[in-house]
């Protein structure tokens, strides 16, 4: 993923569903970068344990062992999941809790809405 930083649309602010109007092009490149985020299977997990976690919140130290993967591959893959803007996260002591970034998330479902338009 490149180093370019994305600007976080919100649901409102972002686009109608797919089904209803075209996609503009400066929220497609930016919705693209969280679709080719998700589109990694280790990512796709991470994001869900993120999601369902009690309280909202999910410590790498639980997310790891999850994985047979090093810890700094799993380092990266939450790295992309951050500059794509579907977690956010804080450092606590030695270790850093993650959540969900749910307005983006809402954004990205909103989009794929495909319901028939009323």
């Amino acid at each position: 993923m490149s180093k370019q930083t994305l600007t976080v649309l919100e649901p409102d602010v972002c686009c109608a569903p797919l089904a209803t109007s075209a996609v503009p092009a400066e929220a497609a490149a930016d919705l693209a970068a969280s679709f080719k985020a998700l589109g990694d299977p280790v990512r796709l997990q991470l994001m869900s344990m993120i999601a369902s976690a009690d309280g909202g919140e999910a410590c790498v130290c639980d997310l790891t062992p999850a994985f047979d993967l090093t810890g700094p591959t799993i380092s990266h893959h939450l790295k992309v999941l951050r500059e794509a803007g579907l977690v956010e996260s804080d450092r606590r002591g030695t270790w850093v809790w993650y959540r969900a970034n749910r307005p983006r998330l809402a954004a990205l479902s909103a989009l794929l809405d495909v319901a028939p338009a009323a």
